[in-house]
This record gives structure tokens, sequence and C-alpha cells, in this order.
């Protein structure tokens, strides 16, 4: 089964118990929600948040939101949490400290065996994989290309800390995130994510300043916690005018230059090549999916 990558700019957490947030998020504008099984959910509170995934999953694709669900690492729990995850309206499940391949392929088989009880597309779950431990981080691409349900890839700043004794700061986040970066360009997966944590919310300019730095270092999108945040992942993670603009202007003229048979081409005062066009090109086609996704289809594959 081939599956397109969705546009998830921003993915927003909404606690599944809480019905207020429930019935507010698709006013929120994310491209994604995510319902939290984990550590959202106290443990006396797992089987009633369980109980709560489908109905909420189902309302909020009815009212256009695309939804994926985070669930728990342990087999005692993630089993249970995916029999109430697994539906058509779940786009995806968010698997939390992935330890290495083989844990991804295990519960790929227990998702497949739901799917088919279910009579629902083998395929139509995909997931996000968070790397948060040492032992992931050295095993990054093996993760990614683990399964072909794999559509997204994040590392998790403040969980990765704790398993490498370091501090999350910026410096000691820039490298892990760029590698993965590189895993997820290599599985033809989504790089989610930004060089921080995900709890620094209350310095809003602060917090568009990491998001423009994560997509100039190649992240698509990435998990918000506040409502605040979604405006400026989908602004910073969508092509600015002058990003089209210039992009539209220089592919006319090199295809201007091919069409007179010229093998070199000036753009703005510089020689451009092949790569540059093709950087220009993916601005365009990314502002041409994102346009058409007030229209496409939401909760399910795209």
């Amino acid at each position: 089964m081939t599956l397109t990558l969705p546009i998830w700019r921003s993915i927003l957490f909404v606690p599944v118990l809480n019905d207020k947030f429930l019935r507010g998020a698709p006013k929120r504008r994310a491209d994604c929600i995510q319902l939290d099984l984990e550590d959202a959910i106290p443990p006396d509170q797992k089987d009633a948040a369980r109980q709560k995934v489908a109905e909420a999953a189902d309302t909020l694709v009815e009212n256009g939101c695309d939804v994926i669900v985070r669930i728990n690492r342990s087999f005692r729990l993630a089993v249970p949490d995916i029999e109430a995850s697994v539906r058509a309206s779940v786009s995806a499940l968010t698997l939390p400290k992935v330890p290495n391949a083989a844990h991804v392929q295990s519960l790929a088989e227990i998702v497949e065996e739901v799917e088919r009880e279910r009579d629902i597309e083998i395929g139509h779950t995909r997931f996000v994989v968070m790397i948060e431990t040492a032992e992931a981080l050295e095993q990054m691409v093996e993760i990614a290309e683990a399964s072909h349900r794999v559509v997204g890839l994040i590392v998790g700043a403040e969980d990765l800390a704790v398993s490498m004794g370091m501090d999350p700061t910026h410096q000691a986040l820039l490298v892990p995130n760029v590698r993965a970066v590189a895993a997820a360009r290599a599985a033809g997966c989504l790089p989610l994510g930004f060089v921080g944590s995900v709890a620094g919310y209350s310095d809003l300019d602060e917090y568009r300043t990491l998001i423009r730095e994560a997509r100039s270092l190649g992240f698509e999108g990435a998990f918000a916690i506040h409502p605040d945040q979604v405006d400026i992942l989908n602004e910073e993670f969508s092509p600015s005018e002058a990003d089209i603009d210039h992009a539209t202007r220089l592919v006319a003229a090199f295809e201007t230059a091919l069409a007179q048979g010229r093998g070199a081409v000036s753009f703005g005062g510089k020689m451009i090549d092949l790569p540059v066009v093709e950087r220009a090109k993916s601005v365009l086609a990314a502002r041409d999916r994102i346009s058409e996704l007030a229209h496409a289809p939401r909760g399910l594959a795209r």
C-alpha cells in the first residue's frame, strides 16, 4: 500500500477527557488533533480515556479534523489502547519512547489484526514514532523504515534529555534533531518537531523563532500543546508570499532558458542549477497542497 504524506504542519494535543477542549478543538485551525492516552492521563483514568476515544475521534472528523492518538509505551497498556483507537476516524497512532524497529513491527502486527477484525483497509492506521531514548537515537533510520505505516518521526526533547543525562538546551538538542530530519528523509516520512522543548509556550515570539529555524532545518510540522501555537505553526511551515514569488520567477527563468537551448541560467545575479530549481518547485508544490487542504477529505489517509 502506497501512502501519501499528509499536510500536518500543526498537531494540537487535546485532552480526551476534557469535553470543553474537545468541543473547541475544530475551531483551532490545527491540521491535526492528537488525543492523548499517555502522559496526560493518570493511571486510574486510562480505561475511561480509552472509552472516550471513539466518540471523540468520530466527532472531530465530522467537524473537519484529522485525528491521531498517542498510545502508551508498554505492551500491557498499548494493546488496549490500540483496540480502543483503531477505527476509520483515527488516521494514525503516535508511538512514544520507541526503542527499536522490532517494537514498531510488533505493534504493526497487532494493528493489522485489529484492522482485519473491523474490516478497515489494511495499512489505514499509520504511525508517528517518537525518539526519546539514547538507544533509539542510534537506530532512527531503522525505526523510520520499520513499517510502511510510519508517516512521521519526532524527537521527544524532555525524555531524550533524561536518557542522555543532558539538559534539554538548544545546543544539546540540535544534533539529535538534525539527525532526525535525515532519518525521516531517508525513510520517506515526515520530519516533525523543532529544536527545543514542547513545554515552552508562554513566549510566543521565541516559539516563532524556533519554528522558523525548524523549517530552515527541514522540518515540516510539529506538536503544539497550546492553541496559541497553532497559527504560528501553520504560518511558519507554509511558504510565504515572498517564497512563492521567488520560486515562481526562478522556475519560469529556468524553463525559458531550457526552451531557448541555454545550458547556463542566471537569476537574480546568480547562476542557478538543478538542485536550486528543485527546491523552488518543492515550494510551489507545498503551496498547492496547502491550498487544497481546506477542500480535501479529512480524517482519512490523503
